[in-house]
């Protein structure tokens, strides 16, 4: 029986117009994980929020750090839960 791939969500305050970066940030993760998730959810919010969880465990919160991710970081975030050790590429930090 093969094993469920993890679930990436990305919770946006539809509000604020924040679809297009969750949008943006979706793409980056299916492209760079394809292989690795099951999928990536975009789930319409309120109240300014903006955060990423992977099963359920959230990894990156707007309201927490004060800005948005940047690709990579995100990146590096999301492998360290669903692929620890994985290179990254351009992606990782030196």
């Amino acid at each position: 029986m093969p094993t469920k791939k993890p679930r990436v969500e990305i919770e946006y305050c539809a509000q604020c117009r924040f679809v297009l970066r969750a949008g943006w940030l979706a793409q980056e993760l299916l492209f760079t994980f394809a292989d690795d998730v099951g999928e990536v959810a975009l789930v319409p919010s309120s109240g300014g929020v903006f955060e990423i969880r992977v099963d359920g465990v959230t990894v990156w919160s707007k309201k927490e750090r004060g800005h948005f991710p940047e690709s990579s970081e995100l990146k590096q975030l999301v492998r360290d839960r669903i692929a620890p050790g994985r290179d990254l590429g351009h992606s990782d930090k030196k």
